[in-house]
């Protein structure tokens, strides 16, 4: 059995950033040799993901990375068991290079996808191997719940405690992002469901239309006037249904968010909304 000196536990906690105890356990296995030693404690990242794959992973934080004139955006939903670990430089280190690499590299429709994706700068590491190694490090599970690019003009806004957040795509020349910015935040605080009233499916808008003609035709109104009270009434509808360009707007009500938008030459497109926990 070879010795297990101070020195050498040391040396493999400085190469793997991993408990001391962890380390030297490994190094015994091992019988001192530091390369198996490492395989040792990478072998046991399945184990520890096994182990928590039942956990709920209520914490966490939204990153968001974008391009300095607006023109594109990246969302990352990144999630974990416990407030400390969603606060921890390793955490949020690899939150911010998973954004990083869905706005500058070649995309990524699934999360799987972006995380088979080397990680920037990271010494051809992926953001995969970047993740085992957290999972190895703390022993909590991880999960990459949703992610998102869009091209803009977009904004985004974060909560101040990173658990909610919006990336917000409008249509239009102009990427002012003060406006786009406060649009996204009204989305994270009022959550519609719809961009645009285009969205709301024909057969419901139909079928409300048709019952508002027939209680304004009721009061004997005339045709003319009828359909002018219908589309009146719509509006409301639109609201009730929760689009977007239709809500009154969060910093003044006196305008909907689609009148604001107009101001600035722009139109809502889409919208990617999320909550954690």
């Amino acid at each position: 059995m070879a010795e297990i000196t101070a020195a050498a536990v040391r040396a493999l906690r400085e190469r793997t950033d991993l408990p001391m105890m962890r380390c030297k356990q490994a190094l015994v296995e091992a019988n001192g040799d530091e390369e198996k030693a490492i395989e040792i404690l990478s072998s046991q990242t399945a184990k520890i993901k096994a182990k928590r794959a039942e956990n709920a992973t209520t914490e966490g934080r939204i990153f968001v990375a974008m391009k300095e004139d607006g023109s594109e955006a990246a969302l990352v939903d990144f999630q974990c068991e416990t407030a400390p670990v969603a606060g921890a430089e390793g955490f949020l280190k690899l939150g911010e290079l998973m954004a990083e690499q869905l706005l500058n590299g070649p995309g990524a429709e699934t999360p799987a996808e972006l995380m088979s994706q080397e990680a920037p700068g990271q010494g051809g590491k992926t953001l995969q191997d970047l993740l085992d190694d957290l999972v190895n490090k703390i022993g909590e599970k991880f999960d990459v719940a949703f992610i998102s690019r869009r091209k803009g003009p977009v904004g985004y806004y974060v909560h101040h405690d990173g658990k909610s957040g919006t990336l917000f795509q409008a249509e239009g020349e102009t990427a002012d992002q003060d406006i786009l910015r406060d649009v996204a935040m009204h989305i994270t605080a009022l959550r519609p469901t719809y961009a645009t009233t285009d969205e709301v499916s024909d057969e419901a808008v139909k079928a409300e239309r048709d019952r508002l003609t027939q209680e304004a035709l009721a009061t004997g109104k005339p045709e003319n006037i009828v359909s002018k009270i219908v589309d009146g009434r719509m509006k409301v509808f639109y609201q009730e249904q929760g689009v977007l360009e239709a809500q009154a707007f969060a910093k003044d009500e006196t305008k909907t968010v689609g009148q604001i938008l107009a101001e600035k030459k722009l139109k809502a497109k889409g919208f990617d909304t999320r909550v954690i926990g």
